[in-house]
């Protein structure tokens, strides 16, 4: 993979992360996370998407986070048998000291990505697309019931798929389907019980005024999550209310709930309820408007009082 470092750079030192479409550099935004803008450079002929963290505080802590990140990419790929794009990294320290990595990705066709087809594939087939992602799931769990060193974690989103070979003219699921895992940005994986990242490292984003609260409640718990089988799956269905597919989620429940008895049942994982995904949505949903509120309070005091940059692309009003 090839990443054109100079024009990173540029984009670097000029982006306007209020609008980041309108700097010097031309980019097409794809998508956006907590703590990361998702974008490609127009024209660019390398077919590549660009996953910008602004979140290291030294050279030390971003060579910590590349090193996991290659070695979670090849953990997946090579040990698990999961498929991930081709994949590259660079890191930039812009003329204030500030250190930005930029995680370069293969892109794939964003009409194959799952959170776009399950608006398009019929009923039976959305069923279908959610068994494949809990075979890959599987493939997760059964690694870490066998590793003593390493447990894998994943982010089990159906927005964190592509389907290879998916014809969106002709909505459905391939004859020999195959996915590929697009998160793998997040290395999440513990080597004998320690994190392969800097946990901390997700509250990068989070109000000044918020931080301390954040990590003294809520930090291990949000790390848990991800290597908890079950609570990773209910993560999965209960975005299904936030795609605007809840007429879907009691056949999702009943679906897993099958494969969870008949294609996993060594894990003896308790069967999910509709008013535990309710629940949890309820909980993801809340607590994801009052951090994005606090967040814009956040850049209004950096940006109009204290005459500073906002490092973090904050989306517009999400429909959830």
């Amino acid at each position: 993979m090839k990443i054109n470092s100079d024009l990173i750079k540029k984009l670097e030192y000029t982006i306007d992360t209020i609008h980041p479409e309108r700097g010097k550099v031309p980019i097409k935004v794809l998508g956006f996370g907590e703590i990361s803008l998702v974008f490609e450079l127009i024209d660019d002929p390398q077919n590549i998407a660009y996953k910008r963290l602004p979140i290291f505080d030294s050279e030390r802590q971003v060579k910590r986070h590349i090193k996991a990140y290659k070695e979670y990419h090849r953990i997946l790929k090579d040990e698990i048998g999961i498929n991930v794009p081709d994949y590259d990294a660079i890191w930039i320290k812009n003329p204030k000291g500030i250190i930005t990595l930029y995680c370069a990705q293969e892109k794939v066709p964003p009409n194959s990505i799952g959170n776009k087809i399950i608006h398009e594939l019929p009923n039976k087939d959305v069923k279908k697309l959610v068994l494949l992602v809990m075979n890959e799931m599987n493939k997760i769990w059964q690694y870490n019931k066998q590793n003593n060193k390493i447990e894998v974690g994943f982010d089990g989103q159906i927005s964190n798929f592509a389907l290879i070979g998916y014809d969106p003219s002709n909505p459905s699921i391939p004859k020999n389907p195959k996915l590929v895992y697009l998160d793998t940005s997040t290395p999440l994986y513990r080597k004998n019980g320690i994190e392969a990242m800097d946990a901390e490292l997700f509250l990068k984003s989070a109000p000044f005024f918020l931080k301390w609260l954040l990590k003294a409640l809520f930090l291990q718990e949000v790390l848990d999550r991800y290597y908890d089988w079950r609570l990773v799956t209910i993560d999965l269905i209960a975005n299904f209310f936030k795609e605007q597919r809840s007429e879907l989620i009691p056949g999702l429940i009943k679906a897993i709930n099958n494969f969870f008895a008949h294609n996993a049942k060594e894990f003896d994982i308790n069967p999910i309820t509709l008013k535990e995904v309710s629940d949890y949505y309820k909980g993801d949903k809340q607590i994801w408007e009052i951090f994005q509120f606090t967040r814009r309070i956040d850049r209004f005091i950096k940006v109009k009082l204290l005459r500073k940059q906002y490092d973090f692309y904050l989306p517009e009003k999400i429909k959830r």
